[in-house]
C-alpha cells in the first residue's frame, strides 16, 4: 500500500508538472528576427554630387547623357549615368575609364596611370558604379572606350 500512495503521489507531481511546464502561454514573449538585405552598390540616402557633366559622342556612336561623381550619406563614392544615357550597345564590352584627358592613350606593357577602369556599360537608361575610393583630382574626365573596336564611343569633361 506504501508503494502504492508514493506511485500515486509521484504520478500526480509528475502531470502537474507536465501540464504547468507544458502549457500555452499568452503572456510569452517571442522575438522575431528578420533579414534584411541591403545593396551596397547603390548610395544610401542623397547623393551629393561633385562633379557633373554631359556625354559627347565620337567614333559615329549615340552616345549621349549627364554622368555625375559624387557620395552618399555614408561617404561612399559613386558614378551615376543618368535616365538620359544611351550609347552603342551592339559592338562588345565598353569599359569605363576615369582619365586625365578626353583622349583614350592604351600602354598595354606598362599600363596607363592616366586612365583606370571603373565598369563597363551594362545597359542604356540609368548605371551607377560604387568607386573604391574618392577619384583623385588628377581625373578630369570620364571615357567610354569600345575594345573591340579599337575605338572611343565618348567622354564627359568631369566639372
Amino acid at each position: 500500500m506504501k508503494n502504492s500512495k508514493f506511485t500515486i503521489v509521484l504520478l500526480a507531481s509528475v502531470m502537474t508538472t507536465f501540464f504547468i511546464s507544458c502549457s500555452d502561454d499568452d503572456g510569452e514573449v517571442v522575438t522575431v528576427t528578420e533579414t534584411v538585405e541591403v545593396d551596397s552598390s547603390q548610395p544610401v540616402g542623397d547623393l551629393m554630387v561633385t562633379l557633373s557633366g554631359n556625354l559627347v559622342a565620337e567614333s559615329g556612336t549615340p552616345t549621349q547623357g549627364l554622368v555625375e561623381v559624387g557620395i552618399d550619406d555614408e561617404d561612399e563614392n559613386f558614378v551615376r549615368f543618368a535616365e538620359n544615357f544611351t550609347t552603342e550597345l551592339g559592338t562588345g564590352t565598353v569599359g569605363i575609364f576615369l582619365s586625365t584627358s578626353e583622349v583614350f592613350t592604351a600602354d598595354p606593357a606598362n599600363g596607363n596611370p592616366d586612365l583606370m577602369l571603373i565598369g563597363n556599360v551594362t545597359g542604356n537608361g540609368e548605371m551607377i558604379i560604387k568607386l573604391d575610393a574618392a577619384p583623385g583630382a588628377k581625373y578630369t574626365h570620364i571615357i567610354l572606350w569600345c575594345a573591340t573596336a579599337n575605338i572611343p564611343f565618348g567622354n564627359v569633361a568631369l566639372n
